[in-house]
This record gives C-alpha cells, sequence and structure tokens, in this order.
C-alpha cells in the first residue's frame, strides 16, 4: 500500500521463461492506490495501481 506494507506476496519462487498468468484476488482491500513490484534476475521494476471500488 502506499504507507509500504506488503498486503499479498503472488509469486515467490524460481520459474523457466516463459509466458505466465496470476490471478490476484483483492475483495479485501480498500479502494486507494497501491505499488508492485516485478522482479525477475537483476531486474526490477515499481508500479502504481489504483483500485476503485
Amino acid at each position: 500500500d502506499v504507507l509500504g506494507n506488503e498486503v499479498a506476496s503472488l509469486v515467490n519462487e524460481s520459474r523457466t521463461a516463459g509466458s505466465y498468468s496470476i490471478n490476484f484476488n483483492a475483495s479485501n482491500l480498500s479502494s486507494g492506490v497501491y505499488y508492485y513490484k516485478l522482479t525477475a534476475g537483476n531486474f526490477s521494476v515499481t508500479k502504481k495501481m489504483i483500485l476503485m471500488r
């Protein structure tokens, strides 16, 4: 969330190269701004997500 608290971890394992799809159930989160981080090897990117109910 905006305060830096981790609200969910979707995948925390090594996977072979390829395309993957993960479902994220945000029903227990309130509306607001959240940040998500994608990491693969030495690459890491953080993006903003706006959740609206």
